[in-house]
């Protein structure tokens, strides 16, 4: 890609600003595009009225195409790919797509289910090693999910129906109740799932990445974490 500088010199003549350029610029003069802009002059008899030459020197440079960066999808589903040859599971295929601004994987194949592990955690860790390497490789945040036989959304539905489950149990005793200890994606469901009840309010309790999500009736305080 060429692009191009542009600088302005002044002299008492034309010819002593072109030396001057060619000086500073360490460049010949078949190396720039001289313009004049005003010429020297040298006033009455050599001695007043003079006017200082001024030119303007373009110079153009050549710079290295800047390739965009890769695809991110391709990233991640090529990221994925290798892990899978690493086990290795045959038979299995990638899938890969942008969907609401996060680039979604799913793994397809016969055997692809064993690769959920329980609760999830297989695919959570598939998806927590992808994730970086994208982000690494193309400098920014950018989100990945890692699916297979269409589990996350099975895990929605579930973590949502239990929450309603137990919001009623909180609701109808008057107690708070809580889940068992939970990632912070699926926490976030059941806050979701919740959210719209003006009789209940969820709060997250413990230490560390697992936690546990307790549904508080509203005569309770709370805060959400």
């Amino acid at each position: 890609m060429e692009t191009a500088d542009t600088f302005e010199f002044e002299a008492k003549t034309d010819e002593e600003a072109i030396e001057n350029a060619c000086r500073q610029l360490n460049l010949t003069r078949e190396e720039m595009e001289i313009e004049i802009l005003e010429p020297g002059s040298a006033g009455i008899f050599g001695l007043m009225g003079g006017r200082k030459a001024r030119i303007k020197v373009t110079v153009s440079r050549q710079e290295p195409e800047v390739p965009e960066k890769e695809d991110g999808i391709a990233i991640a589903k090529e990221a994925l790919e290798r892990i899978l040859a690493l086990i290795p599971m045959e038979g299995t295929t990638v899938k890969a797509e942008q969907v609401d601004g996060a680039i979604v994987l799913n793994i397809e194949g016969d055997k692809s289910g064993l690769l959920i592990g329980r609760k999830g955690r297989t695919l959570d860790a598939f998806q927590f090693i992808v994730n970086k390497i994208v982000n690494k490789t193309l400098e920014r945040r950018a989100r990945v999910v890692v699916d297979s036989e269409n589990y996350r959304q099975r895990r929605r539905d579930f973590l949502t129906q239990m929450a309603l489950r137990m919001g009623d149990k909180a609701k109808k005793t008057q107690r708070p109740v809580s889940t068992n200890l939970l990632n912070p994606h699926d926490r976030r469901i059941v806050h979701l799932a919740l959210r719209e009840d003006e009789e209940l309010g969820t709060k997250g309790r413990g230490e560390g990445v697992l936690k546990k999500v307790v549904i508080i009736p509203r005569r309770n305080s709370f805060s959400k974490s």
